[in-house]
């Protein structure tokens, strides 16, 4: 590591406290947000034995339970309003330069992509950016 990069680390650790306490708090809008749409689930830490920064937020979208509402929707619906998504990463396995060589697992990668999104999570996020996140979240499942 460089010393202008060690610098930059060294300062960003005097903020960091701060900078978990927003993240943690966007989860916890999340949770909120999603919490009476049936067959939307927010990736959580399993229980209270551990301390998740959230730094990524992410959730799945079941089209059977949505009534066809897929992650994709939401994607859109996301994109038409301004605010940025993206799906979960494509598992490795799918990734043009492994196609040759062979897979040893189950589908369980392949479902989280097809069906996960990762949301809009920064500690730099207003009120005003929550509130047109819920406005586009509600639009879609009205």
């Amino acid at each position: 590591m460089s010393t202008i990069c060690a610098g930059i680390g060294r300062g960003q650790m005097e903020v960091l406290d701060a900078h978990v306490v927003l993240r943690r708090a966007m989860h916890d809008f999340y949770v909120g947000l999603f919490q009476d749409i049936s067959g939307v689930t927010v990736f959580t830490a399993p229980n209270d034995d551990y301390f998740a920064n959230y730094w990524l937020r992410a959730i799945l979208i079941n089209p059977i339970i949505t009534n066809g509402i897929t992650r994709e929707t939401l994607r859109l619906a996301f994109e038409a309003a301004n605010i940025e998504s993206r799906p979960l990463w494509k598992p490795m396995h799918l990734q043009p330069i492994f196609s040759s060589y062979p897979y040893y697992g189950i589908n369980i990668a392949e479902e989280i992509f097809e069906n996960g999104l990762c949301l809009p999570s920064g500690s730099n996020l207003t009120e005003d950016d929550r509130e047109r996140i819920a406005t586009a979240v509600r639009t879609v499942f009205k």
